[in-house]
């Protein structure tokens, strides 16, 4: 039999006899999609799919890897532990029906067994202690969220560890997901589950829990508060400081509050509104990007967790990491679940990303006398780095020229978020992208920042609206950084040096949302922060905390900004005045600019173009044998698409070869030719060679229709490249040529002779005496 049908006429039964999918609350789950695929140029990649998922009382048990019975049993083992521990499974199985492979991952048993165990006996054995709390919890289905019901795989089980987390009366738990991976879907399942189970502090069943939720900003709260929508509108209560001051006390009719860290410091008197609720008022609190301060010694947002210690307090953030943010872990301990930036790429749920590293001939500046200081004094002799521009110095041509390079580089109608040194810098440059760029709408780039208030409040909620195209590029400081879902961003330009690894992931995070049709983001990276990913924390495990640091004392009065408007960190004050140089007459015209393709190796790290050639040196003999062999696959659509589909899963994608073709100077040959130049030092030829040379061959035995057709084709070939001999552009060239399909039957043939036209000529393009 073949899989398929071992399944069907033999694991099937066995699985239905030892009670799965028959005894209640058994559910048998096949063909399961875990990942969706990466994401890369023309489609994603396969998705990792396990054959069998047994599910009791609501929860995923066991993974099942089905083979043929023609195979021995030990050739699912590899596959099932994977599958078991993507999704931290204790039990997992391989299977051909005719034996069955048991293996349990955390004390590493393993061996035959004589049958599947039945849901009861699986869940009393990863389930030995009885917990009442843990089972009222699983016994809550997900809830539709905006039409989406069912979690990701990680969700789930971030979503599953944290109640049991709470069932196991641990006070403080932390979450680590990688931006954009739905941390607020997460934390709104959470409330669900202890919503509808009326679990409180007291454990008693007695009333619904009360449950704070803290951001740090107002756009956070206001859409974990629209993420909400599915509790009773009278549970969700949102906090406003102008509320509270025309009542005169905080709200309490509710269960689910929101509010941000600024407005619960505020209050009247120096004295914070936080203090008029009772310590031991909420149940449970859920800290938004809880690195940013939420559980930071020296910030005074600690204060609130402190204050309401009775309650469980679960942080999430996207980035915990030993170096910048040790008083996470010291406060909440190790995370209980961790899903990276890297494995949500790899997975297909978050959008890959190019850079590209821009180098002018002015990021860096020492004062000539024929330069004149505007204002200010400048140092003689002195070099000006990054780190100085628009803090200390300022030189307009210099930054009308990166915006320039920008505007070159990009496509000006994608939507585009630009991080620049501060606020006036934000300003500068959303001025001159507005000057240079090819729209000339008033709002096609606007700033967002602390002191853009409201509106630019406004402006980031029309940037956010995937219906709208204006503003189409937003320009910031520091206030874009954290948790702004806005998922059809195509560029991330940075404008201002990024030294904290925890802002560089914020910010890179702003990205990797998924948006219909969007392969990948781009990165512009004008100030060598890309050095960060070779730093081993970019997606690196959590490492064990550090001894906190002594609390520092905060200042009287706490917070003077309720509204959270707060831009991040304040712009620092300048010690002195800005120097603003203007370069002399001409000298701006004499700026250069060079722009780099990163290469990135399969695990995600940035590599040099040398070692991306020796990598693809050694990953090609696994393909083909031989210079014939390679000819035999490329001279065929479909095993050549299927050829550059495997290469594309080893790290090897369309748009890395097209980036060595230009560095080998063949960008007017096929790719056929970089591939055999890397295996065999042959010399690439154009491709208007490589049709001259062949074109006898080509039209050999073919009538003066045939030939028109394929003389066509071939002009878009020469034009365009080897694309354009795949088996999909076929209709659109015979629609290009003939108008219609069935004008080009009428002059062609039927559909089967055009396609074997198609197809046999490319044997004859890519014959040796091509070469």
């Amino acid at each position: 039999m073949n899989e398929a049908e071992t399944r069907a006429e033999l694991i099937d039964p066995m699985l239905r006899e030892s009670g799965w999918g028959v005894v209640e609350g058994s559910k048998v789950l096949r063909e399961f999609h875990i990942t969706a695929g990466k994401i890369q140029a023309g489609g994603r990649a396969k998705p990792v799919i396990a054959d069998y998922i047994l599910v009791y009382k609501g929860i995923k048990l066991a993974v099942i890897e089905a083979k043929s019975d023609e195979l021995e049993v030990g050739e699912g083992v590899a596959q099932a532990k994977d599958y078991a521990l993507k999704l931290k499974l204790d039990y997992t199985y391989s299977s051909n029906g005719k034996q069955i492979y048991e293996m349990r991952i955390k004390n590493g048993n393993e061996g035959l067994v004589a049958s599947f165990p039945t849901p009861d006996e699986l869940w009393n054995r990863i389930f030995s202690d009885q917990n009442e709390w843990r089972d009222k919890f699983n016994s809550v289905p997900f809830e539709d969220v905006g039409g989406t019901k069912s979690p990701r795989y990680y969700q789930e089980i971030a979503i599953n560890k944290t109640v049991s987390a709470v069932a196991e009366e641990k006070p403080r738990i932390l979450l680590t997901l990688a931006t954009g991976t739905g941390k607020t879907f997460i934390a709104f399942q959470i409330a669900w589950k202890l919503f509808q189970t009326r679990w409180n502090i007291k454990r008693d069943g007695s009333r619904r829990p009360r449950i704070l939720f803290l951001a740090d900003r107002n756009i956070l709260a206001d859409q974990a508060f629209n993420a909400f929508s599915a509790f009773p509108e009278d549970a969700l209560v949102r906090i406003n400081p102008k509320e509270i001051g025309k009542k005169g006390r905080v709200p309490t009719n509710g269960n689910i509050f929101f509010t941000i860290f600024q407005t619960f410091m505020s209050g009247k008197d120096k004295k914070p509104y936080f203090g008029d609720y009772p310590p031991d008022y909420f149940d449970f609190i859920i800290i938004d990007e809880c690195h940013r301060g939420g559980a930071n010694d020296e910030s005074s947002w600690r204060d609130i967790l402190e204050y309401f210690r009775t309650a469980v307090q679960l942080g999430l953030t996207a980035t915990p990491k030993r170096k910048y943010n040790a008083d996470t872990y010291e406060y909440f301990g190790k995370p209980i679940y961790e899903y990276s930036l890297k494995e949500g790429i790899n997975d297909g749920f978050l959008t890959p990303f190019k850079v590209k590293r821009i180098k002018t001939t002015v990021d860096d500046y020492m004062y000539t006398s024929d330069d004149d200081v505007l204002e200010g004094e400048v140092e003689e002799g002195k070099l000006y780095t990054e780190g100085d521009f628009n803090r200390i110095i300022e030189i307009q041509e210099r930054e009308a020229y990166r915006v320039k390079t920008f505007l070159e580089t990009v496509n000006q109608t994608e939507k585009s978020i630009v991080f620049c040194a501060n606020q006036p810098h934000a300003a500068l440059v959303r001025d001159f992208i507005n000057k240079y760029g090819e729209s000339k709408d008033p709002s096609y780039c606007v700033r967002v920042t602390a002191n853009d208030g409201a509106l630019g409040e406004l402006h980031l909620r029309d940037f956010q609206d995937n219906e709208k195209t204006i503003p189409t590029i937003l320009t910031t400081s520091k206030k874009l950084s954290t948790g702004v879902d806005a998922r059809n961003v195509r560029n991330v330009v940075l404008m201002r040096p990024v030294k904290s690894m925890i802002e560089f992931k914020q910010i890179i995070g702003r990205g990797t949302r998924l948006y219909e049709g969007k392969e990948f983001f781009t990165i512009y990276d004008f100030v060598d922060a890309y050095v960060n990913f070779s730093d081993p924390e970019w997606d690196g495990p959590p490492l064990d905390p550090e001894p906190p640091k002594p609390r520092a004392p905060k200042p009287p009065g706490g917070t003077t900004d309720p509204d959270g408007t707060d831009d991040g960190t304040d712009d620092p004050p300048e010690q002195k005045k800005k120097i603003k140089i203007k370069l002399r007459d001409g000298k701006e015209r004499e700026i250069q600019h060079t722009v780099a393709t990163s290469f990135w190796s399969a695990d995600g790290k940035p590599i040099s173009a040398e070692e991306f050639l020796q990598n693809l040196y050694g990953t090609l003999p696994d393909y083909f044998k031989s210079e014939e062999e390679l000819r035999e696959i490329w001279s065929n659509p479909k095993t050549r698409k299927a050829f550059l589909e495997k290469l594309a899963d080893a790290g090897y994608g369309k748009d890395e070869l097209s980036a060595l073709q230009s560095l080998i100077n063949a960008n007017n040959s096929d790719l056929f030719d970089v591939l055999e130049f890397v295996s065999y030092a042959i010399k690439p030829i154009s491709r208007e060679e490589r049709v001259a040379k062949a074109r006898s061959s080509i039209f050999k035995d073919l009538d003066d229709k045939e030939q028109e057709f394929l003389d066509f084709v071939l002009s878009k070939y020469v034009e365009t490249g080897y694309e354009e001999l795949d088996q999909e552009k076929l209709p659109r060239l015979l629609e290009l040529k003939y108008h219609s399909i069935s004008d080009a039957v009428e002059v062609l043939g039927g559909v089967s002779k055009i396609q074997e036209t198609f197809t046999s000529f490319q044997k004859a393009l890519y014959q040796q005496e091509a070469s």
